[in-house]
């Protein structure tokens, strides 16, 4: 057969395969963000739902109790919000430390008050008998339990505490006890001082209470990297770090470890932020931070003594969610799908 003929039949065939390829990867494209587009604007139309089946449950008196809403007036100097799902073993030893000290701190300042929160993500095991275990010793207006029946994911389960507190300062902590207690102290500091200079900076804010004032104090393990790095997995610190780079495109500088479950609140921030965070899981952390910074609340970054707690639930399957939630954040403000509201 001739050079001629060859070419006349091979090159046909090879633009077909292009054109082939190239269509099949435009319909997958454009399918993939059909997807994202309306997972976006569902989550924003599950986001308006009412949550008015939510109560606090008295396992002394059987008796339900209404829940506050964040929108009341403050009634504890500050909330502690523990989301937990399957946390029967790792609870009892982390509320324990945690009720001393504030049982502790009670008694030498008659002014501070609290309660905490347990929010039961729809966990299967017993982590709901070990909650109420304490709301019986310790009594409803100090420890209370909000059930969600089915698993949402911790942000939710955080957003579902905080709309439902008391306090003035509203803490975020992990159930297993990982961030020290007495480290919200430091947090606290620099909440007041972050406030003191909004005052100053605003005169018309100076008869505002420290619960009116939005600022916010983030928990952070930064300063503890380098030894993570050394003890690490080469692939999981390859993961990491190409997550932090994708959270710093997605929310910008300013935070650097933007996962530490050891968030701070003035109520009023609290507020403005869970009456508009949306995503459920593994990337609500990130939104936070988008969120103050486009709401324009001041966040500062403490360094708090933390330590691994055998038992953690993220896998590094978890990247590939964290990462598909953090196009979700740039897909629903970015084209205006999700309104911040006031």
């Amino acid at each position: 057969m001739a050079i001629g003929s060859v070419s006349s039949l091979f090159f046909p065939d090879l633009l077909s395969a292009s054109l082939f390829i190239f269509s099949l990867g435009l319909i997958l494209a454009l399918g993939f963000a059909a997807f994202l587009l309306e997972h976006v604007r569902r989550i924003s139309c599950e986001h308006s739902a009412s949550s008015s089946d939510v109560f606090f449950e008295d396992p002394n008196s059987l008796n339900k109790v209404p829940c506050p809403s964040i929108f009341d007036q403050a009634e504890k100097h500050i909330s502690l919000i523990v989301p937990a799902y399957n946390e029967e073993h790792r609870l009892s030893g982390a509320f324990v430390e945690t009720i001393n000290y504030l049982q502790k701190r009670a008694s030498s300042d008659k002014s501070f008050s609290y309660e905490v929160i347990i929010v039961d993500d729809g966990s299967t095991d017993r982590t709901s008998k070990v909650a109420f275990s304490f709301v019986r010793k310790y009594k409803i207006e100090n420890v209370r339990v909000i059930l969600l029946g089915k698993n949402h994911g911790k942000g939710e389960a955080i957003r579902k505490g905080m709309l439902h507190s008391r306090g003035e300062l509203l803490l975020m902590l992990d159930a297993d006890g990982a961030t020290k207690i007495n480290d919200l102290e430091k947090l606290e500091s620099q909440i007041h001082a972050l406030a003191d200079k909004v005052k100053e900076l605003n005169p018309s804010n100076q008869s505002l209470r420290l619960s009116e004032i939005e600022v916010a104090a983030f928990g952070s393990r930064a300063h503890l990297e380098k030894q993570a790095l050394a003890t690490r997995k080469w692939y999981r610190n390859f993961l990491m770090k190409g997550f932090h780079l994708v959270v710093l495109l997605t929310a910008g500088p300013g935070i650097r470890d933007t996962q530490c479950g050891f968030k701070m609140f003035t109520r009023a921030a609290g507020r403005r932020l869970f009456t508009n965070m949306r995503l459920k899981r593994w990337c609500f952390d990130v939104e936070l931070v988008y969120l103050c910074k486009h709401i324009g609340i001041p966040i500062i970054e403490v360094s708090v003594n933390w330590s691994e707690i055998p038992g953690s639930k993220v896998r590094l399957t978890s990247i590939l969610h964290m990462l598909f939630e953090l196009m979700l954040i740039r897909l629903g403000y970015g084209l205006g799908i999700w309104k911040i509201y006031t």
